[in-house]
């Protein structure tokens, strides 16, 4: 359970969203911070309809949370590839056979998850965002068309989340929504995430770049595109989907498929922009002077969201605004940031592991052709050969026959003791390196042979 956070703490937090609402002139705003699976803080600023004196926000108001309904979506497809009910490699055409002819047919799920399809960004029909949606045979009979080569690049495709929730409809027998309500939100709690409004939920907005005025903003079904933004949800609701992505999947979702929806998989290159996000199987991912986070935003006329996890830490923002524009990009990282440089989480104590003895004499120098690198044991029964994230230093985990490589270049890679006719270890294996304790070691069936003058 975390520790409550610092009056001082909770102040600033809050003055840091109450500058957000008044200086970028949001109707109003909730957000909350999650540790350890809680909501260690929550506020809400401003009036529904952006008036003083109006119907005050709270963390209890609906928002609509735009293309965040996407990564519910991604998560039912992963969980019937985990059941065995599709692959990621399956095109369109064999799960929704009635697109055959299309320009997307071909398209596989990963591509559709990961934004690499090709596939266009909007409908061909009017602004679906703000005109009521039609069903699943109008939008395959409107000819959806390819803008790149499938795999080629990242482009964001709405039409693409579309089609995966025709794939999760079709498979599961019932609409996307139900399929994502009986497996997800239900058994998270999370009653208040719906696909329409239900009191109290905040109206959506326009305000006047150049006025202090407001524009209603439409809201309605979006038919065969809701899956790409048509869910509501709140501040306390949301914060419940943070600590799933943070890994509290509550057996929804086996941790190792969560691991990889946040991989990233497609990088989104802007122009003159260092490469800081990418795309995963559902989640944006990223990358952050080292340092790596998942979620995804949300926008639809009249709305703003946010929802982003430190994978490391585990510390999740959700954000909400009731205004088509303004909402600062940098807002959820502030929040994360504050939290984490006023509430800092103590490292685990660290105690013996007896176990380990077992290793040592794996432990030590060992050279790859001429490179050295020190092995060493760590928790959980892992090595470590050199650092990870250096040269080709990584991480093992134990497998039954030996160890698998968790980062980088022998991300994957087997690595086998191959012990001498002594019974020691003489040499390590790995993807077929050999690791010898001394520089091409003649006594360890160094692959090419050692030269028979040797060191000279």
């Amino acid at each position: 359970m975390a520790p409550p956070l610092d009056p001082a703490t909770s102040r600033q937090l809050s003055l840091r969203l109450a500058k957000e609402q008044s200086q970028q002139r949001l109707p109003s705003v909730a957000a909350a911070l999650v540790r350890d699976g809680e909501v260690v803080w929550s506020d809400a600023v401003g009036t529904l309809d952006g008036r003083s004196g109006g119907e005050a926000a709270t963390t209890g108001t609906q928002y609509r949370i735009g293309s965040i309904t996407k990564t519910f979506v991604a998560v039912e497809v992963m969980r019937l590839r985990d059941e065995g009910r599709l692959d990621l490699s399956d095109t369109v055409v064999a799960l929704l056979p009635e697109v055959a002819g299309s320009d997307f047919a071909g398209v596989t799920v990963a591509q559709l998850l990961s934004h690499s399809s090709g596939l266009q960004a909007e409908t061909g029909g009017p602004w679906w965002e703000r005109t009521a949606g039609d069903d699943w045979a109008a939008l395959v009979a409107s000819r959806p068309a390819l803008r790149f080569r499938p795999g080629a690049r990242f482009h964001y495709s709405n039409v693409g989340y579309a089609v995966l929730g025709e794939v999760v409809a079709r498979l599961r027998g019932v609409p996307w929504h139900d399929a994502v309500r009986t497996s997800l939100l239900d058994p998270l709690g999370m009653t208040r995430t719906i696909p329409r409004p239900q009191p109290p939920a905040a109206p959506g907005w326009g305000v006047h770049p150049l006025a202090d005025l407001l524009h209603v903003e439409p809201e309605h079904d979006a038919g065969a595109m809701a899956p790409a933004g048509q869910l509501w949800s709140t501040a306390q609701d949301l914060s419940r989907w943070a600590a799933f992505l943070a890994g509290r999947t509550e057996g929804l979702l086996d941790p190792a498929t969560l691991d990889e929806m946040c991989l990233p998989i497609v990088v989104n290159d802007g122009p003159g922009q260092a490469w800081t996000a990418a795309h995963g199987l559902g989640w944006q991912v990223w990358n952050l002077e080292g340092r790596r986070y998942a979620g995804h935003g949300g926008s639809m006329p009249g709305f703003l969201a946010s929802l982003r996890v430190d994978r490391e830490s585990g510390d999740g923002c959700v954000l909400f605004a009731n205004a088509t524009s303004g909402m600062s990009p940098a807002l959820s990282q502030d929040l994360l940031t504050l939290l984490a440089e006023r509430e800092p989480v103590p490292p685990a104590p660290w105690s013996a592991d007896a176990t380990q003895v077992d290793g040592l004499e794996l432990v030590g120098d060992w050279y790859w052709g001429t490179t050295a690198y020190t092995l060493r044991l760590a928790d959980d029964g892992h090595l470590v050969l050199g650092e990870p994230g250096v040269h080709r230093g990584s991480r093992f985990r134990p497998t039954g026959a030996g160890w698998v490589g968790l980062d980088g270049y022998h991300e994957g890679e087997p690595l086998v003791a191959v012990r001498d006719a002594s019974g020691g270890v003489g040499h390590l294996d790995l993807g077929s390196f050999r690791f010898t304790r001394t520089p091409y070691d003649p006594t360890a069936d160094v692959p090419g042979d050692v030269h028979p003058d040797r060191w000279h």
